[in-house]
């Protein structure tokens, strides 16, 4: 079973990827701005330390780690993420889902891997030439242990971010336009580029269990400046698990209730 889905997977990748091929041009356009994204962030960045020496506890480099991080899930977000759960809106709103879901394979995971945007990933290759940097100028001690840790809290920050993407898609079932929940997400997840503890509580509570924030970017950041405990580690594992059971449910749920475009 999961050999077939592993398979079905890099099917539609390869497909994506030779499409997106196609037009090369996209990469250069992709490239470009992804560096004044980066260069935007810097700029960010070197302001708040003209004026100061650390913000809340982090020093300038465990700062750039961060926005490596944010960088890095961002990317793979645009790449993966993003375009299929667009998809399905699409598809509900113009009866092309219905195509998806008579096919005779699990229908999460074909709307969910559907689409791979290649040229997206020049975020998360930036993101990771950025953390490589960051951490190599702290002279942080990162072995075997912290980055088993870093790449598994990263993992359930990304299954976090899609659990919630997936739920906010099925949603799509009975309201017609929610575009506003997607660009709420895309606001709050701006957020990520500074750590969640130099927000205010209440704030906080929004970007730790609302919008994933502190799961997908400040966690793994910590977990390489070795400022990750033992508790938002666990907890980390637990709302990552939470959150696909959830999301499956809901999805679940929601083509039960589905009519489809012939209703």
């Amino acid at each position: 079973m999961m050999l077939r889905y592993l398979r079905l997977i890099w099917t539609f990748t390869r497909l994506s990827a030779l499409n997106e091929l196609q037009y090369r041009a996209n990469f250069f356009m992709q490239f470009f701005s992804s560096l004044l994204t980066l260069a935007n962030g810097l700029i960010g960045l070197a302001l708040v330390f003209y004026h100061t020496e650390s913000l809340a506890g982090w020093e300038p480099m465990e700062l750039l780690v961060v926005v490596g991080v944010y960088t890095l899930i961002g990317g793979l977000i645009r790449a993966i993420i993003q375009p299929n759960m667009w998809r399905i809106l699409d598809g509900v709103h113009e009866g092309t889902l219905d195509f998806t879901l008579t096919k005779p394979e699990d229908s999460q995971l074909l709307v969910s891997m559907a689409n791979f945007e290649l040229w997206k990933l020049v975020d998360v290759i930036i993101g990771i030439l950025v953390l490589v940097y960051a951490v190599l100028k702290i002279e942080a001690r990162v072995g075997i242990e912290e980055a088993v840790i870093f790449t598994l809290v990263l993992l359930c920050g990304g299954l976090m971010v899609y659990s919630l993407w997936l739920a906010i898609a099925t949603t799509s079932f009975w309201v017609v336009r929610i575009w506003s929940l997607f660009d709420f997400f895309e606001n709050m997840y701006q957020a990520g580029r500074w750590p969640v503890g130099i927000y205010p509580s209440w704030l906080r509570m929004i970007l730790t269990f609302l919008v994933p924030v502190a799961f997908a970017v400040t966690a793994p950041a910590e977990a390489l400046t070795a400022r990750l405990n033992t508790q938002m580690l666990l907890l980390a594992l637990v709302v990552a698990a939470l959150s696909l059971v959830a999301s499956r449910m809901f999805w679940k749920f929601g083509l039960r209730n589905y009519t489809g475009a012939s209703a």
